[in-house]
C-alpha cells in the first residue's frame, strides 16, 4: 500500500461526455478518480482521517448534478 508519510492531492472533478447518451449516469460510475481515492485513504487510515477527500468525492457529485 502507500507510505503513511505520503500526501495525498486533491483531484478536481472532470465532466462526462458520456451523459449524452441514452442512459443516464448512475452514481456508483461517477467521479471515479475522487472515488478510487477517497476509498484507499478510508480503507488505510479510516474515516475519520478522510473528510477532505470525502467532501471532494461530494462536490465531484453534485457537479455532475447528484443531489449529495
Amino acid at each position: 500500500m502507500g507510505n503513511a508519510n505520503e500526501k495525498l492531492t486533491p483531484v478536481k472533478a472532470v465532466s462526462v461526455e458520456a451523459q449524452k447518451s441514452d442512459k443516464p449516469l448512475k452514481p456508483c460510475c461517477a467521479c471515479p478518480e475522487t472515488k478510487k481515492i477517497r476509498d484507499e485513504c478510508i480503507i488505510t487510515k479510516g474515516e475519520e482521517h478522510c473528510q477532505h477527500l470525502i467532501e471532494a468525492h461530494k462536490a465531484c457529485m453534485r457537479s455532475l448534478g447528484f443531489n449529495i
